[in-house]
């Protein structure tokens, strides 16, 4: 071959390699968005039994591979919804769930990848339904992953006795040939950061005809088992050590697979061989899943030991993440769940004070290990917002008095407060990381103070918020109070603050850059003591409290509602179209005449606790 020859087959290969990639990513992207929110409801109910985590988790591992749905475990124990035993059995399944979407792959259908594209672009380009959109990313995806394979295989072809002294490394009929491979096929794996890739690459070179024995594409296989894991190690370093540990159970999982075939080598290849004779390529994906459903089968009866065994080899001070408190059995008690919310949203409220001591290091001095602390923190609160949403959903299914729906859509309202305080700490954070990198937004020591007291003050603000949510003290309406005055003081300090930059700016004391970087900071201050306010007046309503006599009593029936009648959009719409002012009186009713006016009359709520 010629140089240039040697150049065009690299670009071949790599480009055939990176259209298998992007097609996997956009074929799992797409089924995972055409699944929504399903996913998680998979995951959450997961955690019932053993075999139900582990079929859960196949049907995940499917649809999102192993790394990816890891990572979305990790992100569930960090956010304390999930324990690390709970996930030990989704983790086993997911490893399964990937070895039958790579045993769709080994079968001979890239004929079709035209096909898959063309109908997947006319279901994207022309159906309205999201849904049915998004299934069409996914075929075009597939179509995308074997036509990679196709390109790859067709370079390779002819000239597969010239690759064959470069890939002698990869063999397995001796020992030490086959810990090499394994090894080599690990670290190339964890390099592009997927195992169907390097398994896809697997199968390539076997239609090119470039591996013709089952013991190469043997540890091509089992080394991409143990790369793989490097996509949830990496996906979990900014959280918790619960979440690490379920990386690490991943990894674990993995190597006694790896070393279970190892140890039955012969058996493995008669096995795999006689499954699929003369297909080498079907016996390649029956080892995958072979390796993967044995292991599965011996270590899921023992989950509690394996579960022991990650905690011992990854010892911590740090403590695990407090669990959630929204517990399934508690729906069948309305006033229990109510107050199981209040936990919840004290948990929330908790992680937001935490946030406010990172951003004051932040502030100070920042730092990558502490801003990926912060980001970790936004992930938790916006994960046990989408927790809970779930629980209200489920919640409203019982039959709930006048007062427990008032008071749920309450905590509804202090839940999305919450959620945006978060989002203002985490602006801060990055405010921070921005300004410090700028010489000219260092600020005069004098005007420093007065903000990080400012700061300081936003903090006691969050914290009284925290302190709030507590069902047992029962003492909403008085911690609200605190958290007005509060809020009061810190509106005086932040309107005397704003007053002294701006002087500040006029005497050229401190630069313009300077001068934007404290008004992002106080803007995302005021903002958040704004939802704390909005807090402390949903805890001053009359139906915010626990009922002590109620906690123990079960939930009677939903009554029977009737089904109302869809409105009139054309008269509506005409309505929306007017230039006038909107007035009630124009609101037709079904019958063409005028609504009338909402009786007066209210029934009474149930009495609130006696001072």
């Amino acid at each position: 071959m010629s140089p240039s020859e040697i150049v065009l087959l690299l670009f071949q290969v790599l480009g055939g390699l990176s259209l298998f990639i992007y097609g996997m990513h956009v074929m799992t992207g797409s089924l995972r968005a055409a699944a929504g929110s399903s996913l998680r409801a998979i995951l959450a109910r997961a955690t019932r039994s053993r075999p139900q985590g582990a079929v859960f988790g196949t049907t995940v591992g499917f649809l999102a591979h192993s790394g990816a749905a890891v990572a979305m475990l990790a992100g569930f124990i960090n956010a304390g919804v999930m324990t690390l035993e709970q996930s030990i059995a989704p983790v086993f399944g997911a490893n399964i769930g990937t070895s039958l979407s790579m045993q769709l792959v080994s079968f001979h259908v890239a004929d079709y990848c035209w096909a898959a594209i063309g109908i997947g672009f006319l279901l994207d380009a022309l159906i309205p339904s999201d849904r049915w959109r998004k299934l069409g990313g996914a075929l075009i995806g597939f179509g995308l992953l074997f036509l990679g394979m196709e390109t790859i295989s067709a370079g390779l072809a002819p000239h597969k006795d010239a690759l064959a002294p470069f890939l002698t490394h990869i063999r397995g009929d001796v020992w030490t040939w086959r810990l090499l491979g394994i090894a080599i096929s690990a670290l190339l794996t964890a390099l592009i950061t997927s195992s169907g890739a390097m398994i896809g690459l697997c199968f390539a070179l076997v239609k090119a005809g470039v591996f013709t024995e089952f013991h190469q594409v043997a540890v091509v296989v089992l080394g991409a088992h143990i790369g793989t894991c490097i996509v949830p190690i990496m996906a979990t370093v900014p959280m918790r050590i619960g979440a690490w540990r379920a990386a690490i159970a991943h990894l674990v999982f993995n190597v006694a697979n790896v070393a279970l075939a190892l140890l039955a080598w012969p058996l493995v290849v008669w096995a795999c061989e006689a499954s699929s004779p003369g297909n080498l390529l079907r016996q390649a994906a029956n080892l995958h899943t072979f390796a993967m459903v044995a292991a599965t089968l011996l270590l899921l009866p023992f989950t509690g030991l394996f579960t022991r065994l990650v905690r011992l080899a990854t010892p911590s001070k740090e403590p695990t993440p407090e669990p959630s408190f929204l517990e399934d059995k508690l729906l069948a008690k309305p006033e229990q769940a109510l107050a199981a919310v209040i936990r919840e949203l004290r948990r929330m409220a908790e992680i937001c004070v935490d946030s406010m001591l990172l951003n004051g290091e932040l502030i100070l001095n920042p730092t990558r290990k502490t801003f990926r602390r912060l980001l970790s923190n936004e992930d938790v609160i916006n994960e046990v917002r989408q927790s809970m949403g779930d629980y209200f959903n489920r919640l409203t299914q019982h039959y709930l008095s006048r007062r427990q729906t008032l008071f749920l859509q309450h905590l509804d309202r202090c839940m999305k407060d919450i959620e945006r305080i978060g989002d203002h700490l985490t602006h801060i954070g990055k405010t921070s990381c921005e300004r410090f990198k700028v010489a000219e937004a260092l600020l005069p020591e004098d005007l420093f103070r007065v903000w990080f007291s400012l700061f300081c003050t936003a903090k006691r603000v969050v914290a009284l918020m925290a302190k709030s949510f507590d069902p047992d003290s029962n003492a909403f309406h008085n911690v609200a109070l605190e958290i007005l005055r509060a809020r009061d003081v810190y509106m005086i300090q932040s309107m005397d603050a704003k007053a002294e930059f701006a002087g500040a700016v006029r005497e050229k004391r401190i630069t313009p850059i300077g001068g934007y970087y404290l008004s992002r900071y106080i803007e995302d201050l005021d903002r958040l003591v704004r939802r704390a306010k909005s807090i402390a007046f949903a805890e001053r309503q009359p139906d915010f409290w626990v009922k002590a006599e109620k906690l123990e009593r079960d939930a009677k029936d939903a009554p029977a509602y009737a089904a109302q009648t869809r409105v009139e959009p054309r008269e509506y719409l005409e309505l929306l179209r007017k230039d006038s002012p909107f007035d009630d009186s124009d609101l037709p009713d079904a019958a063409g005449a005028d609504i009338p006016a909402e009786s007066p009359h209210q029934a009474p709520p149930d009495e609130p606790p006696q001072a």
